[in-house]
């Protein structure tokens, strides 16, 4: 009964690639990995952010691979797969067995660990299964940050898939934070944080100051260095990474995650278009 439940869901995607399935597969049991977490404690002393996040609560038009929470307070003796033990019981009812990979060291701030599963692919129909050889082997990374920024605001929706369950994620302005942190902060370029900042930009979400403001202490370029930002601040800062972006590596990091129906819009990436819509920092919703 379980797994029908996946079957229906996954045909409402409407996949038409084998990129898309394994996406649309991922995107359920990253749905049902949240409900199986919200049945424990875990969300009285933790918070959903990230890309992944903004697609199950808000309806990002791409897909994202990883699950990333922060606790609401410091704890260094926090352990993520006692809770991920509790999950996997809670999936085995839906033909999930998972393998959990726990890539946590007791001297880093992040715990980490991936959850593994080739089982549950074998129970569905698969319209865009491998002709030859086995299945790719599901795996979802989960990355808890256990040494928090101070200042996160959160909201406490209710998750209807596969059963209801309350899930404490970041508010819009705290997770905007979080990602101008991470365009101003990550070591590499990644696609999907300038496809986030235009999603915030365009709904002229407010940037959580005080969170962002503590982010930027605690790691990067700026630590130790107490600044405070304001919006003009920001714009300042993303101008200049903006003035040194390469747009076709972006475009070329998030074509995965998103249907061929909004690759057009990612034509629309130049340095240009990142700069109208850094102005938009300075508008707000009414």
């Amino acid at each position: 009964m379980s797994v029908r439940i996946i079957q229906e869901r996954l045909a409402a995607y409407n996949c038409k690639s084998s990129l898309e399935e394994e996406q649309a597969l991922r995107e359920i049991t990253q749905e049902i990995i949240l409900a199986g977490l919200g049945r424990t404690d875990f969300f009285g002393c933790a918070g959903f952010q990230g890309g992944t996040c903004l697609r199950v609560f808000h309806s990002l038009n791409r897909f994202s691979e990883d699950m990333d929470f922060a606790l609401c307070e410091a704890d260094t003796e926090f352990a993520l797969v006692p809770y991920l033990e509790q999950v996997c019981l809670e999936l085995n009812a839906y033909g999930y067995e998972f393998e959990i990979d726990d890539r946590s060291k007791s001297s880093e701030a992040v715990r980490k660990a991936f959850l593994k599963d080739d089982s549950v692919g074998k129970l569905l129909h698969l319209d865009y299964r491998p002709q030859t050889g086995p299945m790719r082997k599901l795996r979802i990374k989960l990355e808890v940050d256990t040494n928090p920024p101070a200042g996160a605001s959160y909201e406490m929706p209710v998750l209807d898939y596969p059963f209801p369950s309350a899930v404490r994620v970041f508010d819009l302005p705290s997770g905007f934070a979080g990602k101008i942190h991470a365009l101003f902060c990550r070591d590499y370029l990644k696609g999907r944080d300038w496809y986030d900042f235009v999603w915030y930009t365009a709904r002229r979400v407010a940037i959580n100051h005080r969170l962002l403001s503590a982010a930027l202490n605690q790691q990067g370029p700026w630590r130790g260095q107490r600044v405070q930002t304001d919006d003009a601040w920001c714009m300042a800062q993303l101008k200049a990474a903006i003035g040194e972006l390469d747009c076709e590596q972006a475009r070329r990091d998030v074509e995965r995650f998103v249907k061929p129906r909004e690759l057009p819009s990612l034509e629309l990436w130049t340095r240009e278009f990142f700069l109208r819509q850094c102005e938009k920092l300075a508008q707000r919703a009414p």
